[in-house]
């Protein structure tokens, strides 16, 4: 042989070699930086065994004392307690270590202003307790540090109002201030299983309701009153005065509105007035959009309307009860609600048969024929899992579309209605039929529409209605092409898309969006906020959200506390949030078909193996999952990354 090949362990051997330095290497800058970080600090003999040359991790064990590891040898965080520490808390520098998620200086001697934390905002845990720290905390400092979990500032001198930016940390679950001084009431703290602890302040005033669950030795040394505390509070004179003022305004706006409710009764024909006093307010309609959107206009406009073209009503289903418009004008009615497109009311006919009516005044432009055509090819729709169109109504100037009634109304209510204490929310059995059922829904669109880019176009849990069962039915689907453009572009979901916010297109994608962020919704139980701001929607609230937890592995803290969940299930939960970060994704290259989803989410069961999944915490501040692959429940750079 004319030359020697190198045997294969050999090139393995300067292959770990060459990693080795490239890790070394790139952990030197944050090495000088918690150097540079200890100079800072007065009296910090303790860590004497912080050397420039010595790794303060090897692996997940601690080598300098105080610090916290990562099973991937970076910090994560430090715990500096009870070491006699002083001098100033350089935040900047500690800032710029690009994994530290928690911060202890508690038991120690600092003083001065508090640190600004709001410099590291993906902190999950700040401990200043048993300091000298004092001032005023800005109210803001707390703002945007959506993993905040706990807050521990007691026993130090702070003074001023409690920050109101702590009422914004959706996932705190302790905050200790007792034993300083802050003054002013109590701010609205509404976080679910949060204990707090405000004894022994100057803080005044009415406790809020979202903490009456709380003990009452949380709120002792205070001048406080109301539950849970037995100081009860007093109502003043004047407040008195003046509720007595509205109570009698009141009375005689009733007395003026019965008198001409009278009157106009008898100007009114009979056969034309509805029964106005059968409807009211759904008032727990987390989807309410305003109060023009909702008020019924007045009988006698509505009369007027009646007479001018009143047409007759088309039923494009034959195995319904026929009835005519003026049945239907006579029936007691209901107000469900109001949204985007116009208002909708539960009407009972008088042979006991109950529809949804639903108002839209957005589909001026479209011609009578081309709108009979969709109608009628909508109404040819079967599937179990699509609200059936029964019959409609057209005018010029607004068109009625008649559905059956479901009897357990929207999938939003059921998830952002405010719960009495123990009430318990849509278990995890319930919602991964309802997501199933909406995933079949909205491939059966597919197979129907396929020359449609939406086949559904305005996806979200309001209109995903429910039947007695629970089953899903899909509401409000292929309005596309009949809904005004302009409307349509200012409030249907699927232009709220990445692909329409940055590129003015929608794509045969963009109702996979839509059920992608469904997915987080009804996992996390967070309502959507954006969905509520008129026009393009930009980056999705909640998929940012979910997507910050899940980067820093506390994908236990994404699912609602609202959902009951049975041993075992936690793997498919996280398997079908995973399919739901897929189904959103930005890049619309990237982003899974309607296919791949729904034979993913078929596979998801109840429940998993034994040992597919558990979860474990320290303080909060660490997560670790077994018996599972990368590929069963990590998340591909793509997903989290990929933002415009």
């Amino acid at each position: 042989m004319g030359s020697k090949t190198r045997p294969h362990w050999q090139y393995l051997i300067v292959f770990h070699l060459l990693q080795t330095c490239i890790t070394v290497l790139s952990d030197a800058s944050d090495i000088e930086k918690l150097i540079t970080f200890k100079s800072s600090l007065n009296n910090p003999e303790a860590l004497a065994n912080w050397e420039p040359n010595v790794a303060p991790c090897n692996l997940d064990k601690e080598i300098w004392t105080g610090i916290i590891c990562r099973k991937d040898g970076s910090v994560s965080g430090l715990r500096l307690e009870n070491m006699g520490l002083n001098g100033s808390i350089d935040m900047d520098i500690l800032s710029e270590l690009p994994s530290i998620r928690t911060l202890s200086f508690a038991n120690n001697s600092f003083s001065g202003p508090i640190p600004d934390v709001s410099k590291i905002g993906l902190l999950r845990g700040i401990y200043l307790s048993n300091n000298n720290f004092s001032g005023v905390i800005r109210d803001d400092i707390f703002a945007g540090m959506s993993g905040m979990r706990r807050v521990k500032l007691q026993n130090n001198k702070f003074t001023g109002r409690i920050p109101g930016s702590l009422t914004k940390l959706s996932i705190l679950v302790d905050l200790q201030m007792q034993d300083n001084e802050f003054q002013g009431e109590i701010p609205d703290f509404e976080q679910k299983g949060l204990k707090v602890n405000f004894a022994n302040n100057r803080l005044s005033g009415r406790i809020p309701s979202g903490l009456r669950n709380q003990d009452p030795s949380s709120f002792a040394g205070n001048n406080v009153c109301g539950p849970p505390v037995t100081t009860k509070c007093k109502i003043s004179n004047k407040k008195h005065t003046r509720r007595t003022l509205i109570i009698a305004i009141i009375g005689v706006l009733a007395i003026i509105f019965l008198v001409l409710l009278v009157l106009h009764k008898r100007k009114t024909p009979k056969n034309d007035y509805i029964n106005h006093q059968t409807m009211k307010l759904n008032r727990n309609n987390p989807y309410k959009t305003s109060k023009k959107e909702l008020q019924m206009q007045s009988d006698e406009e509505e009369n007027r309307k009646r007479t001018q073209n009143s047409g007759n009503i088309q039923f494009v289903r034959s195995d319904r009860e026929r009835f005519e418009l003026q049945d239907l004008l006579r029936a007691s009615a209901e107000v469900l609600g109001g949204g985007s497109f116009g208002s909708t009311y539960k009407a009972v006919l008088l042979g006991g048969q109950a529809v949804v009516v639903k108002r839209f005044r957005e589909m001026n432009n479209v011609r009578k024929e081309e709108f009979y055509v969709h109608m009628t090819r909508l109404g040819r729709f079967s599937h179990p899992n699509l609200l059936p169109l029964v019959a409609f109504h057209y005018k010029k100037d607004e068109k009625l579309l008649i559905t059956d009634f479901a009897e357990n109304g929207s999938l939003a209510s059921h998830l952002h209605v405010k719960r009495k204490p123990n009430e318990p929310g849509l278990d995890w059995p319930t919602r991964l039929k309802i997501i199933k059922g909406v995933t079949q829904g909205l491939a059966y669109l597919y197979k129907e529409l396929p020359h449609l880019s939406l086949p559904h176009g305005h996806l979200k849990s309001s209109n995903v209605l429910l039947d007695k069962a629970f089953n899903p039915l899909l509401a409000d689907y292929a309005l596309s092409p009949v809904v005004s453009k302009r409307h349509a572009q200012e409030f249907m979901v699927a232009y709220k898309s990445p692909e329409f916010t940055y590129h003015n297109q929608t794509t045969n994608k963009t109702d996979v969006w839509c059920l992608g962020i469904l997915i987080l919704e009804i996992l996390t139980g967070k309502f959507p906020a954006n969905y509520l701001k008129q026009g393009k929607g930009g980056s999705s609230d909640l998929e940012t959200w979910v997507n910050s937890v899940v980067r820093e592995e506390w994908t236990d803290e994404v699912f609602d506390k609202d959902m009951k969940v049975k041993k075992n299930s936690e793997g498919e939960m996280l398997k079908l949030l995973k399919i739901g970060m897929y189904c959103c994704e930005w890049n619309v290259d990237r982003r899974w078909g309607l296919t791949m989803a729904v034979a993913k989410i078929r596979e998801l069961t109840e429940k998993g193996g034994e040992d597919e999944y558990s979860s474990c915490t320290s303080d909060g501040d660490a997560y670790s999952s077994k018996g599972t692959t990368d590929d069963d429940f990590s998340f591909s750079k793509s997903v989290i990354d990929s933002k415009p």
